[in-house]
């Protein structure tokens, strides 16, 4: 059951630790919201296979918090770069953080309409 346990928190301590990197690198904004939300993903998933191992029910509502706020923090990024596609398409110039294939498809549908 130990050599389970290491196991299974070496392989979320490594994805964690690649998820940092990406989060330090990335050069998008998304890229680093993604590497966020699979960071509080990785850390739900550290806490419910420690929960399961140490059969500690207590870590439960922990457990469900980071869940949470995985989901909230997702949706809410999701509707800001949303707000700045729309943004993008009606107003002039490039927003910052945006992809570059979305900055080109914004940039043709401001050049077809005008």
């Amino acid at each position: 059951m130990i050599v389970v346990a290491v196991i299974a928190h070496a392989l979320l301590g490594s994805g964690a630790l690649l998820a940092l990197v990406r989060l330090a690198r990335g050069p998008s904004l998304l890229d680093r919201v993604v590497a966020t939300d699979t960071l509080l993903v990785i850390i739900s998933a550290s806490l419910a296979v420690h929960a399961a191992l140490s059969r500690d029910p207590t870590v439960v509502p922990v457990l469900v918090v980071v869940s949470l706020l995985a989901f909230v923090g997702s949706v809410s990024i999701a509707r800001y770069v949303g707000g700045m596609l729309l943004q993008s398409a009606t107003g002039e110039g490039s927003d910052v953080g945006l992809p570059r294939a979305a900055e080109e498809r914004a940039a043709e549908e401001r050049e077809a309409q005008g």
